[in-house]
């Protein structure tokens, strides 16, 4: 079997707060797993949100590093739903150098997000 993420966290410091957004951002609705962790199934991987201070943890959350980036059928959709859903900022859609077509965020958490649309994306190579 070829390895493959099966879950990724991101920290929050508000997990009602995160559950929302991400309900709103993604058109989903998530699964409450314990008081500070929230779950977004995406497929392959899930997303869990999690919130240290709310599991009994040192709090201050620490945004990831770089972009998590996330196919969508739909993007425009998703642009709409990414205005009205509370992002710290939010840049307009873009065809990148790739091809592939785009839109950047924050996350009111601090996190990366970039948002691509699935029918633009290169094949994948054998």
């Amino acid at each position: 079997m070829t390895p493959r993420v099966v879950r990724l966290y991101i920290q929050v410091a508000n997990i009602e707060r995160a559950a929302a957004f991400y309900e709103s951002l993604l058109g989903l609705h998530g699964e409450r797993i314990s008081p500070g962790r929230h779950d977004f199934h995406l497929e392959p991987f899930t997303l869990c949100c999690f919130d240290p201070g709310a599991e009994g943890e040192p709090t201050g959350a620490s945004p990831l590093p770089d972009y998590l980036c996330i196919a969508v059928a739909d993007l425009d959709t998703a642009y709409a739903r990414a205005r009205g859903a509370g992002c710290q900022w939010l840049d307009e859609i873009d065809t990148h150098t790739t091809g592939e077509r785009a839109f950047t965020l924050r996350d009111p958490f601090g996190n990366p997000i970039q948002l691509i649309d699935a029918s633009t994306l290169p094949a994948p190579k054998a």
